[in-house]
């Protein structure tokens, strides 16, 4: 005889503390549920938990359905394309029954060879050399991470950091690849992105305060101790990350500090790596700017020059008086020296229309990263030839590189300085991830792999389009949709499709409204560019529609998108999502009770905030790690993270509007005292997040629970951020909120 759950979830206690800020009381009653160490904060999320498995146990077999579908689409046994780096070909391999990938290598045939080799998947790799095994790293623990992955520029060692807790601080290690054992040193607390220098005597790695926010930098000599090592950077201002990396020419090592709104940059020449770092361009608040180096022929402006010279440049992408970014090149500053901005020349100037977000270089090419009309875009500019700097205004002619699909992503690689071809990969909603060989001279493109989907995939059993829904301010905020063609029934005709699953003719609304998942993020101008999804295919296979709302705060519609979406008009970005929501039902898409809700993370504040706005507008509200008990996270700068984040969000701990305008919209506080007509609501969070503590989404569930709504938490009691790890394990969570969302949309027998 089955036993049903409760009908209702674990009781909360209510402790009520005060919390008064500038004249402002606010009762929070579930504060206690921060004593992370307390065993009822534990007990009580353990019940929490229990009962959501309980209420979602029906769900098993259908979760049991949508792991299998997501598992029998994937081609578990499966190698990444190789990339080539010195004399070797570095790849990686995923195999049937494991969870984490193993990092592998063979010998390059020579110089010239340029060309990987077509790798079969489960076949033996002539001369493969496996460094790590991340599989045998993680035995014996619940989770397993890869920080840093590095390899010397000779080839003999390997460096790499792994977490097996959750809360991203990683153990450094180096590996001897010509024995595979691990040498005497080891470095803990290490925060992601160590590497070698070019000589692969030095390693520079980076740690974090106690904020988590990477704040030093150190250089190790290998076979010293950690306790030998030399603290090489310090930023006190809370408000900057640091990282460090090695330009692609391998020919300086540099510093990057960053904030939300202003950058710096130090080089240091590769050779040297016990040297002085130098800064580039001092930093100016509310000014980024990000530094490539790139080796240019000679100009065809100004004096002849010898044959073969070459120029140093440093290309420096800025925003100083162009909010869009433009390009500038500079000569590199000598030491004691630095960039002079109004003498370095414009070589890709401010557009308005044209978000600049990147540049590459190698060898032979330069590729430049842009966004125009909310699609990102990549174009590349040969060296063969010489290009102009100095003597007057210059515009370089980049040459965009598009597959022609309305919605689809698409991403230039140079690889290493000295590779003689471009990588370019491609996606859309409909198409697998693809990446091709890519001829500057002809425009040829050639297919080194597409991502496998098993089962008879074929893109043109799908379609894609973009709406436009105006929010009550009058912008026009897009819409992404995709969905099966045989699922949605349109009262006319879609059109004509071409091979790759896009409409070519006119597309109506579906004749009836048709079950939908709406997702959003819209912050830190993160943009949600179109991607592929093998567990998305169960969703759309079953009928339902998946809507991208690219509403203000992301960055899909340039920098002043973003602008319009932070701060004082963060509310602009949970109105847009609203009236995303609103459109597609007023347009037929959907219907209020055919709707669910789903973001992550800042994604979780946004359609946290969102129910709150417009309860009635959805029937489940799925959300990630949400960051719903913002303004208690910004009033308190000992939080990680929350220092940094001032500049994204405001700071409500020195200034009364900024306060009154965040208490007006988190999520946590607004819960309406009465909301039993509020949505389904499904909340996952991980105990070891420090990104956003679990204690945010337990705090909002149990508000929602009290105040009558049907709200329901789901933790990992050993994970991190971005959740469990693993890729099998990853699957059954996806399995577990989807299930949810198809029950919640009415489609569970499916």
């Amino acid at each position: 005889m089955r036993v049903l759950p409760p009908s209702g979830p674990p009781s909360t206690e209510r402790r009520p503390r005060e919390r008064t800020f500038h004249g402002d009381t606010f009762v929070d009653d579930y504060e206690w549920l921060r004593e992370k160490e307390n065993p009822e904060v534990v007990a009580h999320l353990e019940a929490q938990n229990a009962w959501t498995l309980a209420r979602q146990e029906h769900l098993a077999p259908l979760r049991q359905t949508l792991f299998d579908e997501i598992k029998g689409r994937t081609l578990e046994t499966d190698l990444s394309v190789p990339a080539r780096d010195g004399d070797w070909w570095y790849y990686a391999r995923t195999v049937e029954g494991q969870q984490y990938p193993i990092h592998a290598r063979y010998p390059a045939a020579g110089p010239d060879d340029w060309t990987p080799r077509v790798l079969e998947p489960g076949q033996p790799v002539p001369g493969e050399q496996i460094m790590l095994d991340q599989n045998a790293a993680a035995e014996g623990h619940d989770f397993f991470a890869l920080g840093s992955l590095d390899v010397s520029d000779d080839g003999t060692r390997l460096l790499y950091a792994t977490d097996t807790a959750g809360d991203e601080r990683y153990t450094l290690r180096v590996r001897d690849l010509t024995t595979g054992e691990d040498l005497p040193d080891e470095v803990r607390d290490t925060a992601p992105g160590a590497m070698f220098t070019p000589d692969g005597e030095h390693i520079f790695y980076l740690t974090v305060d106690e904020a988590w926010r990477p704040w030093r930098v150190w250089r190790h000599q290998l076979g010293a101790t950690g306790s030998q090592d030399t603290l090489v950077f310090e930023e006190p201002d809370e408000r900057f990350w640091v990282g460090v990396g090695l330009s692609r020419s391998k020919k300086y090592l540099q510093i990057e500090l960053g904030s939300k709104v202003t950058s710096e940059s130090w080089l240091l020449e590769s050779d040297d790596p016990t040297g002085e770092f130098r800064v580039v361009w001092p930093r100016r608040e509310g000014v980024e700017y990000s530094v490539e180096h790139a080796v240019l022929p000679p100009s065809q402006v100004g004096p002849v020059e010898a044959p073969g010279a070459t120029e140093d440049v440093l290309l420096i992408l800025h925003n100083q008086d162009a909010l869009n970014f433009e390009l500038v090149a500079s000569p590199v500053p000598a030491p004691g020296e630095t960039v002079a901005p109004q003498d370095a020349d414009v070589v890709v100037p401010h557009d308005p229309e044209v978000r600049l977000e990147g540049v590459s270089a190698s060898e032979r090419y330069l590729v430049l990263y842009y966004r125009r009309e909310a699609i990102s875009r990549s174009a590349v500019l040969s060296l063969d030839e010489p290009v102009e700097t100095g003597g007057g205004p210059v515009t370089w002619d980049f040459q965009e590189i598009s597959f022609g699909q309305p919605l689809e992503s698409v991403g230039a690689g140079v690889g290493v300085w000295e590779q003689p071809n471009l990588k370019v990969g491609y996606t859309s909603f409909v198409t697998p991830s693809s990446l091709y060989l890519y001829d500057v001279a002809s425009g040829e493109r050639t297919l080194l792999k597409q991502q496998p989907v098993l089962g008879g995939y074929d893109a043109d059993d799908y379609d894609q389009r973009r709406e436009w829904a105006v929010a009550e301010d009058g912008t026009r905020v897009p819409i992404s949709l995709v969905w099966r063609k045989d699922k949605v029934r349109f009262g006319v005709s879609t059109g004509s499709t071409s091979g790759t699953g896009s409409t070519t003719g006119a597309a109506d609304a579906p004749a009836e409204p048709a079950p939908l998942l709406l997702y959003g993020y819209g912050a830190y101008e993160y943009s949600i560019d179109p991607y592929f999804s093998v567990a998305r295919l169960s969703l759309l296979d079953r009928g339902v529609v998946f809507a991208v709302a690219h509403v203000r705060g992301g960055g899909e519609m340039g920098r002043a998108w973003y602008d319009d979406g932070k701060l004082g008009a963060k509310r602009n970005t949970f109105t847009d999502f609203v009236a995303c929501g609103r459109h597609l039902v007023a347009t037929g898409w959907t219907a209020s009770d055919r709707m669910v809700a789903d973001g992550g993370s800042a994604g979780g504040l946004l359609v946290g905030a969102a129910t709150n706005l417009a309860p009635e507008l959805f029937a489940g509200v799925q959300a990630g790690v949400p960051f719903v008990d913002a303004l208690t996270s910004m009033l308190d700068p000992t939080l990680p993270l929350t220092v940094t984040e001032w500049d994204e969000w405001g700071d409500p701990l020195h200034d009364p509007e900024v306060y009154a305008y965040m208490r007006s919209y988190t999520p946590y506080e607004n819960v309406a005292d009465d909301a039993s007509r509020y949505p389904k609501v499904l909340a996952t969070t991980s105990f070891n997040d420090t990104r956003v503590l679990y204690v945010e989404p337990a705090k909002w569930v149990a508000r929602l629970q009290a105040a009558g709504a049907p709200a329901m938490l789901k933790i990992e009691m050993s994970a991190g951020h971005g959740g469990v790890s693993g890729r099998y394990s990853a699957w059954e969570q996806i399995a577990f909120e989807h299930a949810w969302t198809l029950d919640v949309l009415g489609l569970a027998d499916r």
